[in-house]
């Protein structure tokens, strides 16, 4: 089963493997990057620091079987760089019946870019597109670790527009 969609540019590291993977019991991570799916270097770097217990994979958004993900016993981590990467999904099969939940853990700044939690930073497109999600029917909340309180898609929205008018 997918466990969490979560979007974070910076894919695996300490965060996901300390905090996000003993508390929703993942025994796999399948990380969903065109950019790190054709870098061997990229994909050894991510995966070399992971407990031989824990499977990962490294794949292309549009190469992910989202389905057979979905209906796997084991409990799944999928992570996105961006939200932009987490949309074209979408049409080769992620649905919110798969995995409702969507995690935005760290997204950095950027120019044009605003905060909407101290770890995520979004465009007034990516603001767009997480409403675009909700509407779908993905329950999307930005926080960077289990324990933070979640901010959802209306607070995100209104968090951008107050930062963008302080500009």
């Amino acid at each position: 089963m997918i466990a969490l969609l979560r979007v974070d540019n910076r894919l695996l590291h300490g965060q996901i493997l300390e905090a996000w993977v003993p508390r929703l019991r993942i025994s796999r991570v399948v990380v969903a990057d065109d950019e790190a799916a054709a870098s061997p270097l990229a994909q050894a770097a991510m995966t070399l620091c992971l407990p031989p217990e824990l499977k990962a994979d490294v794949l292309p958004v549009g190469g992910i079987d989202y389905v057979a993900l979905a209906g796997a016993k084991e409990r799944v981590l999928l992570l996105f760089r961006d939200v932009a990467a987490l949309t074209r999904a979408l049409p080769f099969g992620l649905t919110p019946a798969l995995s409702r939940e969507v995690n935005l853990g760290n997204i950095h700044f950027a120019p044009g870019r605003q905060p909407v939690t101290p770890s995520v930073f979004l465009s007034a497109e990516e603001v767009a597109l997480v409403e675009h999600l909700a509407k779908a029917g993905f329950a999307v909340a930005a926080r960077a670790v289990p324990a933070d309180p979640p901010t959802g898609a209306r607070e995100i929205a209104q968090k951008y527009a107050e930062a963008s008018r302080k500009r």
